[in-house]
C-alpha cells in the first residue's frame, strides 16, 4: 500500500526560515511590505521543499477561481483551435487557466456547457455559439448571475455581451469579388443555416458584390447546406445542373466537399469553374488545386476575446455598460483554385 502523499505547506517554510507564516505568504504573493531579500529566501525555500500552491483555498480567499470556461463548437475545426490558442495566449499571461467544452455544434450540449461551468465556479466563460442554437436563454442565465461572457465568432447581438468577430460580410463581399475579377460571371454560392449571423451576412455580401458588378442573382445558383465535406458535395452536384463558372463557398469544409464533386465530374479547377472558401482552415492551403480562402485572423480573435474579459474582470469594463465589439478585417487568400488569369 502506498503512503500518502505530504504536502508541504506554508507553516513548513515558516518554521524552516523561522518567520511567521504571514511573511511567507505575503513572499510568495510578491507583497510590497516584503524585503527583496526576505523574498528571494522564502521563494528559494519554497522551490527546495517543493512547495505548491493550494489553488483551492487560494480561490476560496480571493473569490475567484482564475479559470475561464470556453464553449466551441467543435474541436475537430482547426479554426476553433486557433482561437483557443490566443485565448491561451493572454490567459497564461494573467495567470488563468482555461477549461475547454465541446458543443459538437449541438444546443443541449451547449446548455450542459454553461451549467457545468457555472457548477465549477469559473470566473467568466467565452462562447461561440452552436449552429443548432437558436434559444439563447443559457447565456441570458450567465448574465443573470453576474458572471462575464464574452463571445466570438459567432455571436448575437440580442445577448448585448461584448464580442469578437471577422467582417463576415466584407470577407464575402471581396471573395465574390475576386471571383468576378477573374472574368466569372455565373457565381453560385453554398450557403450555411441563415439564422446563424455569420452565414447570413455572408450570403448578404455575395448577393451585394454582384449588384455592385450589374451581374443578375439567380436563384438557382444559391443553395443552401449544412456546412460539412458531404453537404458541399451534395449542393455542388445540384448546382453542376446549372453550370456556374465560380463557387463562392461558405466555409472551406463545404469547399472542399465542392471541389471534390466538380472533380468527379470531371471538370477542370479553376480552368472551368473556380472556387474559393471562408476560413482559412489548414489544409486549404495543400488541396490540388490549393484552395482560395479568407483569412479570419483567429489568433487574434482568441486573444481579443481574452482581453474583453480581462478588462470586464479589473472593472476596465462595467458589467453594465454598452457591449463592445471588436470587428477583425478579412483578408483575401488567392490560391491556385480561383486563378484563372495571370
Amino acid at each position: 500500500m502506498s503512503e500518502p502523499v505530504v504536502r508541504t505547506t506554508i507553516l513548513d517554510i515558516a518554521r524552516a526560515l523561522n518567520v511567521a507564516a504571514a511573511t511567507v505568504s505575503r513572499a510568495l504573493n510578491d507583497h510590497p511590505a516584503i524585503s527583496d531579500a526576505t523574498r528571494e529566501a522564502v521563494k528559494q525555500a519554497a522551490k527546495q521543499m517543493n512547495y505548491q500552491p493550494n489553488k483551492i483555498a487560494s480561490s476560496l480567499r480571493s473569490g475567484k477561481s482564475k479559470i475561464i470556461g470556453v464553449i466551441i463548437p467543435s474541436a475537430e475545426i482547426n479554426f476553433f483551435g486557433s482561437v483557443i490558442h490566443g485565448i491561451e495566449n493572454v490567459a497564461s499571461r494573467n495567470d488563468y487557466n482555461v477549461l475547454i467544452y465541446q458543443s459538437n455544434e449541438l444546443y443541449e450540449l451547449e446548455k450542459k456547457a454553461v451549467q457545468t461551468f457555472l457548477r465549477s465556479r469559473v470566473d467568466g466563460v467565452l462562447a461561440s455559439i452552436s449552429k443548432e442554437t437558436i434559444n439563447l436563454g443559457h447565456y441570458a442565465d450567465l448574465k443573470t448571475k453576474g458572471v462575464p461572457l464574452v463571445l466570438f465568432d459567432r455571436a448575437h447581438d440580442s445577448l448585448q455581451v461584448p464580442a469578437v468577430v471577422v467582417n463576415d460580410y466584407l470577407g464575402a463581399f471581396n471573395a465574390t469579388r475576386h471571383l468576378i475579377e477573374q472574368g466569372c460571371r455565373r457565381i453560385a454560392h453554398i450557403g450555411g443555416q441563415q439564422h446563424v449571423t455569420n452565414f447570413n451576412q455572408r450570403l448578404r455580401g455575395y448577393i451585394d458584390a454582384l449588384n455592385v458588378h450589374n451581374i443578375a442573382v439567380n436563384d438557382d445558383l444559391i443553395v443552401y447546406g449544412k456546412v460539412s465535406i458531404e453537404s458541399g458535395r451534395e449542393c455542388m452536384k445540384q448546382l453542376l445542373r446549372h453550370k456556374p463558372d465560380a463557387v463562392f463557398a461558405v466555409e472551406d469544409f463545404t469547399a472542399l466537399g465542392a471541389m471534390q464533386a466538380i472533380k468527379e465530374a470531371g471538370i477542370s479547377i479553376p480552368g472551368d469553374i473556380a472556387i474559393i472558401g471562408f476560413a482559412n482552415e489548414m489544409f486549404s492551403e495543400y488541396l490540388t488545386p490549393s484552395l482560395s480562402t479568407v483569412n479570419q485572423h483567429t489568433v487574434r480573435m482568441g486573444e481579443e476575446a481574452a482581453r474583453l474579459f480581462f478588462d470586464i474582470l479589473n472593472k476596465k469594463i462595467a458589467l453594465k455598460a454598452p457591449p463592445r465589439k471588436f470587428i477583425l478585417e478579412p483578408e483575401i487568400i488567392c490560391r491556385q483554385s480561383s486563378i484563372k488569369h495571370k
